[in-house]
């Protein structure tokens, strides 16, 4: 193979493949030798499965449309039977998986060839990657600074250049954030819209969508196209996609979208003044594109919606370590897990079933008053985050106080967790980097089921001010 595939995206990469100029053996090796020369410096990997990956690669592959691009799945959500699965916590032990995600499957008959396993925080549970038991993932644009997370170990592999795409999934923002925190595009898609089966029929109340992060709109979009869909036995499911394929919208020109902005926290936290600068700017770069834009007129109650929200993460994550104990055959004790996550499932334990349902009933009014402000926008746009890529360290609590972790975590991350509560589609772009050469995601929101919306507007941006060719510090 003459030229080095690093910075192609996964959909070059495959284009590659067809013509037949390089051989799934060759982008895997490729891969694989970036894996082992970068993850000493980002902990990005804690799962190799390369000898699986040569060996599939050399096989009989799946005539699909990404076939043999390498890929890594995050170690929470996606299992793929025979390897190991952790979840970010030590309670897991030595667990393999029995079965395959249908999420996985979907990735395996698209062609993807899967050459490992990526970090995330102890049940997913933190905006920063940094597990007791496997350690902090790094950001390759500062490795002092947090990738982000849940998806933290997915983000720094597809920004440093290990694989050009990796799987990850969103319950508060762990598909945005770290695609904020690392200069990447984060999708997470309508409610419903890629199955959880078998494992799931929803997870924490719907608040769980699954996808990928990218370093490209238009591989965000043609993988949304190979994986979406419901499977018989799933609870709901999303409306069919609008036009041909999400990759079509992708590629298409928006004309004239009435954009609503948005900058204050609906929480009332501060929101750091590169996060306001990215958005304002890319709000002044909309509107150079034709777009109409307007002052967001949202109004949330943040206490109300905060209450109610951590109600049902906490409930969420108290029924994860029981399914833990389930899969590993015996009772955790709280030496088994971080002292965050326990505090937060003894909080998820006290809650009576009906103080549940009434959290249930209170998000899903926010959800209906969200969705009738949207009937008169397209898209809103806000900050990803509430401050730029924090320093390793800064969700730390401690010691007899182990929540202080969460509770700052809700600050930084006010503008993502409405929208897992109301099953909207939300995508972070990779517009701006501040002073430091830190990147600054900015958010774009649109209506339940309006995916085809965001991915033409955003491969729009994405032609219009181009980031291909940023490359981290720490990078293949």
């Amino acid at each position: 193979m003459s030229d080095d595939t690093t910075w192609l995206d996964a959909t070059a990469q495959a284009a590659l493949v067809r013509s037949g100029e390089v051989s799934p053996s060759e982008l895997v090796d490729q891969a694989i030798a970036r894996i082992e020369k970068l993850n000493p410096q980002l902990n990005a990997v804690i799962h190799p499965l390369f000898a699986r990956a040569r060996s599939a690669a050399a096989g009989p592959l799946p005539d699909g449309p990404f076939r043999g691009v390498p890929l890594l799945l995050k170690d929470l959500g996606a299992e793929l039977a025979g390897t190991p699965f952790s979840e970010g916590t030590a309670f897991s032990g030595d667990y393999h998986s029995t079965v395959d995600q249908e999420l996985t499957t979907r990735f395996l008959a698209a062609g993807f060839v899967v050459c490992g396993k990526t970090n995330t925080p102890e049940f997913g549970i933190l905006p920063t990657t940094e597990p007791q038991r496997f350690g902090p993932s790094r950001n390759p644009w500062n490795t002092g600074h947090s990738t982000g997370g849940s998806s933290g170990g997915s983000a720094a592999a597809v920004a440093s250049g290990m694989v050009p795409v990796a799987h990850a999934n969103d319950g508060g923002g762990s598909i945005r954030i770290p695609a904020s925190c690392c200069g990447l595009v984060g999708l997470k898609p309508t409610r419903a819209r890629v199955s959880l089966a078998p494992q799931y029929g929803d997870l924490m109340g719907g608040l769980v969508a699954e996808h990928v992060v990218t370093r490209t709109v238009r591989d965000s979009a043609a993988i949304l196209d190979a994986v979406a869909g419901p499977v018989p036995g799933d609870p709901y499911w999303a409306p069919p996609r609008h036009g041909a394929s999400f990759a079509a919208a992708a590629a298409s020109e928006p004309k004239g979208l009435r954009i609503a902005v948005m900058t204050a926290s609906p929480t009332g936290s501060a929101v750091h003044a590169d996060c306001v600068r990215a958005t304002e700017e890319t709000a002044a770069l909309c509107e150079s594109l034709g777009h109409h834009l307007e002052a967001a007129a949202l109004a949330v109650d943040g206490d109300a919606f905060t209450e109610h929200f951590i109600n049902v993460w906490a409930a969420g994550n108290a029924w994860t370590l029981l399914d833990w104990e389930r899969r590993v055959g015996r009772t955790a004790t709280e030496d088994d897990v971080e002292p965050l996550s326990w505090s937060l499932i003894e909080v998820g334990r006290a809650l009576d079933s009906g103080r549940y349902l009434l959290s249930l009933q209170e998000l899903q009014k926010i959800t209906r008053h969200i969705a009738a402000y949207f009937e008169g926008i397209d898209v809103l746009l806000t900050p990803t985050l509430g401050e730029p890529p924090a320093p390793l360290g800064t969700f730390d609590s401690p010691p007899g106080e182990p929540l202080t972790g969460l509770f700052r975590a809700a600050a930084y991350v006010p503008f993502t967790p409405p929208f897992n509560v109301t099953g909207q589609p939300g995508i972070s772009l990779p517009l701006h980097w501040n002073e430091e050469g830190l990147p600054i995601g900015v958010q774009f929101v649109a209506r339940f089921g309006a995916e085809e919306t965001l991915l033409s507007l955003a491969g729009q941006l994405e032609r219009a001010a181009p980031w291909s060719d940023r490359r981290p510090p720490v990078s293949g």
